[in-house]
């Protein structure tokens, strides 16, 4: 086995931002030396890195030049330039997940063609070239009210994805690649972490529960297990390995999906990487997503994904109405809730709905944990200097 430990080999992270953060929290327990390639100065994973460069993610040469000084390079966020990623591999540089996993993803009209392809279950979709495109078609008759647009390139967060009604939705979208899809009437938003290794061993985390944000389409809480029959569960759990399989990816894979009505599971789309719906993993987990996801790089043995204790997450964004340097306001008083532990992400700038940090409810009563989730929701706001 390769000497990772204490040693010369090089990891190489595209992007620094909270995931890379939270992934070097795993790198320095193992002392692995860690590089980190991000377009900011202020990149939270600055801290906690080795060696820390500022570049363009999406610029060939950059992303290029970066790969070679590192061993294995992984990747804490899409947008980053898939035709250096395929250079680097052909010149035998690992890089996980694949390039090729990536390209299948990084697209979202991409995405949704695989899933065809592959026989697993999704939404029935269009894609189009340009939004005039669409806008003919509803215009004809051919698409009927309401549907979900989502933008083919770069949504995260909500952004790039739209509900909608009646025509004049329409009208405030980018004229852009983009997919119409069936609007599902679901029970439940679900989401499968799955973990494969460089030589194949793949685990799954137990199926966990999304509740969103009414207006700002963001997850609010992440419950660990999912308030759902075990029959659903392992459903949801054998459909997130069948997704795991078509992809061959290495490292983590977050599958969202939803239960419909009539309980089957349709995929909604996945991220190839650590995960907000796998956040509450750090407390509640035996081996938490960030570590799961160095080990499965780097071919070590896959950890426990069983939980100790049930888990709830709830994500800290910036209060509306707030932009400016960032001011954590009633943080002491959850601090003095047992079982609840903020994460604060470094970014020092607020702005509504940006993601800033998040904290973890753990508890061996799920209702427990969900009634205080709400406590803690309700008394921290993160707002800017007035």
């Amino acid at each position: 086995m390769i000497n990772y430990f204490s040693s010369d080999f090089k990891l190489g992270i595209l992007g620094g931002g909270q995931l890379g953060k939270m992934m070097l929290y795993e790198t320095r327990k193992y002392d692995i030396q860690t590089y980190v390639l991000d377009p900011s100065d202020d990149a939270p994973s600055k801290i906690a890195c080795n060696y820390f460069e500022k570049g363009d993610l999406m610029d060939y040469d950059t992303v290029y030049n970066f790969g070679k000084k590192v061993d294995v390079l992984t990747f804490e966020i899409e947008t980053v330039n898939i035709n250096a990623l395929k250079q680097l591999e052909k010149e035998g540089k690992k890089v996980y997940p694949s390039a090729d996993t990536l390209e299948k993803i990084q697209n979202k009209g991409r995405q949704k063609f695989f899933y065809k392809d592959q026989q697993i279950p999704t939404a029935a979709f269009q894609k189009f070239s340009t939004l005039q495109e669409l806008k003919k078609q509803v215009d004809n008759g051919e698409i009927t009210f309401p549907f979900v647009w989502k933008s083919t390139q770069g949504g995260y967060d909500g952004n790039g994805v739209a509900v909608i009604r009646k025509p004049e939705d329409l009208t405030t979208l980018p004229d852009t690649e983009c997919i119409a899809e069936d609007m599902i009437h679901f029970k439940n938003e679900l989401a499968v972490i799955v973990v494969r290794s460089a030589s194949g061993e793949i685990k799954s985390y137990p199926v966990v529960e999304m509740e969103f944000h009414p207006e700002a389409n963001q997850v609010e809480y992440v419950i660990c297990p999912a308030r759902v029959s075990d029959r659903v569960a392992q459903k949801a759990r054998a459909v997130a390995k069948q997704v795991s399989e078509a992809f061959q990816h290495v490292g983590i894979l977050a599958v969202e999906m939803f239960q419909t009505q009539t309980d089957d599971i349709l995929v909604n789309e996945v991220a190839p990487r650590p995960h907000n719906s796998g956040h509450y993993s750090i407390e509640a987990s035996y081996t938490n997503q960030f570590e799961q996801h160095i080990r499965a790089i780097l071919d070590l043995p896959l950890g426990a994904t069983d939980s100790k204790v049930g888990g709830i997450m709830v994500n800290l964004v910036g209060a509306e109405g707030h932009t400016g340097n960032v001011i954590y306001e009633d943080i002491d008083t959850i601090m003095q809730m047992n079982g609840v532990t903020p994460h604060i992400y470094g970014k020092k700038e607020t702005r509504p709905f940006r993601k800033m940090g998040h904290v973890t409810i753990v508890h061996e009563n799920i209702s427990e944990a969900r009634k205080i989730a709400e406590k803690v929701k309700n008394t921290i706001k993160v707002i800017s200097k007035p």
